[in-house]
Formats: C-alpha cells, structure tokens, sequence
C-alpha cells in the first residue's frame, strides 16, 4: 500500500549507512595522519574503495535493506549485527591475502568499530523516527474495514505488516454475524458505518463485501466519496478461485493467472541471456579451456573411458537435452536410473575429488553457452525422475517454464543431493515455484555468489 514510500526508505536506509562508513573513515584519516606514512595514500584509497564495495555487495546479497527485513526492527538488528560481522570478516581476509602491512592497525580497529557503533546509532534512530511517523496523527491515516470474514481478517492483518502509517480501527459488521472475538472491535453496522467514519475522521474504507453481495454498497461508495472518504472495494476471489492468484492488466481487461512470471517479459529475458552468456564465456575461456585436457588425462589413465558424460535431462518446457558433466562414475546400467548417494561404489577417485567440489558440473556452462540451460534455474533431472515426481508434486512440471539451471534458490537453501523421501522433493519445488515467481537479476547474482560461497565451505550434501 505504500510501495513508493517504502522504495525511498531502502534508499534513505543505503545512503545513512554509507555516509557513516566514509564518515568514520574520513575521519579516522585525520586523526590517524601522523600513523600514516607519505607516500602510501593508495593503499588507503584501496582500501577504502573496498570496504565501500564489500558492505553493498554483501547488505545485497544478505537483503539487509529487503522491506520484510526494515519494517520489522528485530529482524533489521539482527540482520544488521551479522552483516556487520561477515564484512568485518572479509575486509580481514582480504588485508590478511593483500598482505597490507602498511595500513595501520589502529585506523584499522578504530574505523571499523566506529562504524559498527554508527550502524547501530542508526538503526535506533530509524526505530525512533517510526515511532513517530506511526503516532503522529497528521501522518497516519485511519481506515475501516467493512465486514467479517476471513478476507477482512486477512487484511487487518496485512495492514498490521505494512503499517507504516495506517491505523485499523476496526470493522463494520452485524454483531449477530460475529460468532468469536475479534483483534479489532466492531463499530457499528452497514446502516451507520458512514456516520462511524465521519465520527472517526476516517480516510479510507475497505469493503469485503461486494455489490453484489449487497446492493446498498453502491450507494455507500457515493455517499463516501460526498464525505471526502476513499472507498475502496476488496473481492473474495476464492467465491470460484480456491487458491491464491496473479491480477496483471492488458489495457482494461484484468488477467487471472495462477502465479507472476517475471521472466513472462521479454526484456527480462534477455537481461538473464545476457548474464549467462557473459559467465559461461569467462568460465569457458578461463576454466574449462585448461580443466577439459586436465580431467581428459586423468579421467583416461583411471577408467580408460572419455572426459565428459552426457545425460539426456528434462529442460525448458518439457524438451529434453543432454545435459554435460565431467564423467565421476565408472560406466553402468543404472546411470540413467539412479541417483548418486553416499559412499557409491559407481564413483572413481577422481570423481570423489570433482563431486566433492562441484567441478563435476563445469561442463554445463557449454549447456548455458548454447541456451539449453542458465546459470540460476530449477536442476534438470533424469527424465525417469521427471516422470516420478510430477506424480508425487502437484505443481512439479511448473519448474519446467524455466530454463534448468547449474545452480538454483532450492540449492542454496540446501535442497541438494539424494532425494530419499516424497517430502525433500516437495520442499525443492517449493524453493523452485518461488523462485519462478519473485525472479529478478539482482536475486541471480545473490544465488551465484552464494553458491560460490558454499562450494569453497563445503557441503556434505555434495557426494
């Protein structure tokens, strides 16, 4: 209800936090001047340049400014507190692998510490400027929510999540309809609910119940906007839709369907073809240039068979491709039937190494190069699998509206690996329809980079 709004407070929140980290840098250089030698003030530009660099690359990734993550303090806090700890981390390794012995150690402390105490003085301030923004009573506006059903609860407490600067008086209801008790008191009934909103100073009214639910609706709408009061009307659409849905418009005529589909647009598309081509070219060129003719070799000496091992997988709407890998396994019958699982006689010893280490799955970025698959997707599956769980998941061919990808927002969240009961794959679709639906580029590079991050941790699902 107030998008806009809650875009410029992300911006707000990114700026003060920044003028903070360069304030007590700037800072720390004048009072540190005589500890800093002539001569070495790019080491501190460097390091200025990266400490800036690491905080929004990681406040992005670990969605510090995400509006779920701001309009609750305890989550901000607590976000905040560890992003602060994984950029104090980084900044550590990256002046412990540049072996910047120049920097002083001190306006190394001192700045660092400064500026966690100046994230902190944020946030309270934030806390305390909400505080007011929602009791001041020029900016908080006060709505009534006509009738009592599930949809008026549902909104009640949607408007609790947002509240910025709405106040839910309460509802509008025949008491003999009320069969429990409600979070929000009932005001009055239909007949008097003008007068309840005059009497209230009240902006906005919310009707759960339609026109045509009850004819006099019409002539409240009227009678509201007389009075200066906004009427706005909120349909059940689970009268003859049982589940959630998307509302998008093509010119006037609204359009229902099942769920949002960012990558339904073209330019969106092209934006995720564009980042896969760059990747898998610099991995193509980089990497596999050298990895190819190194696991060729070793691959050869240790089974006698050939470098890659090609699978026919389930892609983007249903069409099969063969998805490329660095061979781990020894030739077998069941290689088109079972899943890789723990301590799996199949696997050689360099396949152990690769799989270990996910190196096993470089070949697919020839895959992304040709379109088959993108860098961030649903994981492909065995086109038996395929046939399996879409009769075990509901919803399980929908992941197929996208490209499969080398990694994915169910693999990061440690949906990996071995599937050995119907509720792993549930929760894997699950992880892969979100994803379908809130994509954007920004969420890509989240998941590539924490992939990155998991891979150099180490995942014992990785076997």
């Amino acid at each position: 209800m107030n998008r806009q709004f809650e875009r410029y407070l992300q911006i707000t929140l990114i700026i003060l936090d920044l003028i903070v980290l360069n304030t007590t840098y700037f800072l720390c250089k004048v009072i540190f001047m005589k500890e800093i030698p002539s001569g070495f003030g790019s080491f501190y530009l460097q390091y200025w340049g990266i400490s800036n660099g690491l905080w929004i690359l990681l406040a992005s990734v670990l969605r510090t400014y995400a509006i779920k993550v701001i309009l609750n303090f305890e989550y901000y806090f607590k976000r905040t507190i560890q992003v602060f700890l994984v950029w104090s981390i980084c900044l550590l390794v990256y002046l412990f692998f540049s072996r910047a012995f120049e920097l002083s150690r001190l306006f190394i402390i001192t700045s660092a510490i400064g500026f966690g105490v100046g994230l902190m003085i944020n946030r309270f301030l934030y806390l305390g400027i909400k505080h007011y923004y929602k009791r001041s009573h020029r900016l908080t506006k006060k709505v009534l929510i006509l009738g009592y059903n599930e949809t008026a609860k549902k909104l009640a407490n949607y408007f609790e999540e947002d509240g910025l600067n709405t106040q839910v008086l309460g509802y509008i209801e025949d008491m003999q309809q009320v069969k429990e008790l409600t979070h929000y008191p009932v005001l009055g009934n239909l007949d008097n609910s003008l007068q309840v909103a005059k009497d209230n100073d009240v902006e906005e009214i919310y009707s759960t119940i339609t026109p045509e639910q009850n004819k006099e609706i019409y002539n409240l709408m009227k009678q509201a906007e007389i009075e200066c009061i906004r009427f706005k009307i909120v349909p059940n659409l689970s009268v003859f839709i049982t589940r959630e849905v998307h509302i998008e418009y093509f010119g006037d005529l609204p359009i229902l369907s099942l769920r949002s589909e960012p990558l339904g647009d073209v330019g969106n598309r092209v934006k995720k073809r564009i980042l896969d081509i760059m990747i898998s070219l610099f991995v193509i060129v980089f990497f596999l240039s050298w990895m190819v003719p190194l696991f060729a070799l070793i691959i050869f000496i240790e089974s006698g068979e050939s470098v890659f091992f090609k699978q026919l997988r389930t892609g983007k709407n249903k069409k099969p491709f063969y998805c490329l890998k660095f061979r781990s396994m020894k030739s077998n019958k069941d290689a088109d039937l079972k899943q890789a699982t723990a301590n799996d006689a199949r696997v050689t010893r360099i396949g152990k190494f690769i799989r270990k280490t996910s190196l096993d799955e470089f070949p697919q970025f020839i895959n992304v190069l040709k379109g088959e698959m993108s860098i961030v997707g649903p994981r492909p599956h065995m086109l038996k699998h395929t046939n399996d769980y879409s009769k075990i998941v509901d919803d399980y061919m929908v992941r197929q509206f996208l490209k499969p990808g080398i990694t994915g927002w169910a693999q990061i969240h440690g949906y990996r690996g071995e599937i050995t009961n119907p509720e792993q794959i549930k929760l894997r679709v699950d992880k892969d329809l979100w994803y379908l639906e809130n994509w954007n580029l920004w969420l890509d590079i989240q998941i590539i980079f924490m992939t990155g991050y998991y891979v150099f941790k180490g995942d014992d699902k990785a076997f």
